[in-house]
């Protein structure tokens, strides 16, 4: 690839970054640096009604945790900045005016009450309303193409409200390439004639992506498949304006765990899963949206499902670091149909990466999540850690996997109890808090020889001393090898554990 690539990632701030918008900046990134090429971060905040205050930092903050933070954009190398529409609104009015100028686009001057009226005498004669080719200059719509220049400059001048809508031709084939979905064919009739430009001053999204991509040298635009319909507006955009258009490549959509319908914001909270890489409080109502962040997900593993969605390297490989995918990524191998999102999956890519993890790190989050924790020293606890990882799929499991390493257990399960303690278990226990209590030298080996020696030698049934044990131990039948644990809490403590089994039987 010859050119220089430059993608960028365009997102509104309208509220917190859905997943499948997260997938869109990770593909972006992927693209850019398997081709040595820059992503780009441009924020597209034209609409100002629905901008939320909070939301960019959020964008920001959410790429630089998933690890992939973009290389141009607010406030970083601005090399073609600014680049935040509202900012560059100054930019758009010379080249709507070109298009106006070259009988490209015309101005429109209907109301909505107008339009609305139109679309009830349509629909009442069994049609679908298109502002297009047949009905733009019969005289039934207040534009320019039915005034005369005079007329449409006094409505200017007189201050009625207006938009620029784009001529779109009559009686054409559109032919469009798009890498992932080839070749594509339009009939330019079934087009309605977009709105470019409004009367305040600020373009529609149409206008200013054109303008903005073009200005800022994009090379691939990479975006999600809501944007497919949109895609014969943008190319006849370019053709307009005499420009080279990018190449595009629209991502399918991720759809819900069942497999129907798109994956949205409401979902997480209705299944029980994020949908948001961080957590996110709404300015407004207060309510706070969870995120994977602060479900106890590691970047890795958000960064690992989401390339899944949609892409197949064409291997049986499943795990892959951000380098990785750097060098396996292949637009080419992204699928057209949606992809199906498996909450269950994404569990087991962080349990795999909990493996991963090292043990001090995981002790000093699990200390800070976890108060009982506070005078614990961390590196007792990166130990009990390595006992009990392999179970774990997130650190605020290590509690209940782990909690008897730390405190005493206060009741014993019940079920375990009547499996555990028979005629015969308080004399073993008693004989077995002596021999614990003999044993000078305490290491996990010392215990075990000593222990299992005994119950050899005096023909005892395993599971008559090993049951009870690890039930005054643990306070249920679970957890790592007996004697790991008796090590870790001392001798002193699995003494008065053994005791207080005694007691409550």
């Amino acid at each position: 690839m010859s050119k220089n690539i430059r993608v960028r990632f365009a997102p509104s701030p309208t509220g917190p970054l859905h997943i499948g918008g997260v997938r869109t900046a990770l593909f972006n990134y992927l693209f850019a640096k398997k081709h040595k090429g820059t992503f780009v971060l441009r924020i597209e905040d034209t609409d100002q009604k629905r901008y939320v205050e909070g939301a960019e930092d959020y964008i920001v903050n959410a790429l630089e945790w998933c690890g992939f933070p973009f290389d141009e954009g607010p406030g970083k190398n601005e090399q073609f900045g600014p680049y935040r529409q509202s900012e560059r609104k100054h930019l758009y009015k010379q080249y709507v005016e070109q298009l106006i100028n070259e009988g490209k686009a015309y101005y429109a001057f209907d109301t909505a009450e107008q339009l609305d009226a139109h679309r009830k005498q349509y629909e009442a004669e069994g049609k679908t309303f298109i502002y297009n080719w047949h009905n733009r200059d019969k005289g039934h719509l207040v534009n320019s193409l039915t005034l005369t220049p005079e007329e449409t400059q006094h409505k200017i001048v007189s201050g009625d409200d207006y938009v620029v809508r784009f001529l779109s031709p009559k009686d054409e084939t559109l032919h469009l390439k798009d890498i992932i979905r080839g070749d594509i064919k339009i009939d330019t009739n079934t087009l309605d004639d977009k709105v470019l430009f409004k009367a305040d001053g600020m373009p529609t999204y149409h206008l200013a992506n054109i303008v903005d991509d073009y200005l800022m040298e994009i090379s691939h635009v990479i975006r999600g498949e809501e944007w497919l319909p949109s895609l014969a507006l943008h190319f006849q955009l370019y053709a307009a304006f005499g420009w080279e258009a990018p190449e595009f490549a629209h991502l399918p959509l991720i759809l819900k765990p069942t497999g129907k319908g798109k994956l949205n914001k409401r979902d997480g909270d209705k299944l029980g899963f994020p949908v948001f890489p961080l957590a996110w409080t709404d300015p407004k109502t207060k309510a706070i949206s969870r995120g994977y962040k602060e479900d106890g997900y590691f970047p890795e593993t958000v960064v690992n499902f989401l390339a899944f969605l949609g892409w197949n390297p064409g291997t049986e490989q499943e795990i892959f670091a951000l380098d990785d995918l750097v060098n396996a990524f292949d637009l080419n191998n992204v699928n057209k149909s949606g992809a199906r999102f498996d909450p269950d999956k994404t569990k087991w890519f962080n349990h795999h990466y909990m493996q991963e993890q090292s043990h001090t790190d995981l002790a000093k989050a699990f200390k800070n999540m976890q108060p009982e924790l506070a005078n614990i020293d961390e590196g007792y606890i990166a130990m009990v850690i390595d006992l009990v990882k392999e179970r774990a799929t997130f650190v605020n499991d290590f509690w209940n996997l782990a909690n008897y390493f730390f405190v005493a257990p206060r009741q014993y399960d019940e079920k375990a109890s009547k499996k555990a303690f028979k005629d015969g278990t308080k004399e073993i226990l008693e004989t077995l808090k002596e021999l614990v209590e003999s044993i000078e030298n305490v290491t996990a080996e010392n215990l075990q020889n000593t222990i299992k020696a005994w119950i050899t030698s005096n023909e005892i049934g395993f599971g008559k001393v090993m049951m009870p044990l690890r039930l005054a131990l643990v306070g249920a039948l679970q957890g790592p090898d007996v004697f790991d644990i008796m090590f870790m809490i001392g001798k002193n403590e699995s003494i008065k554990r053994i005791e207080n089994a005694i007691e409550t039987m």
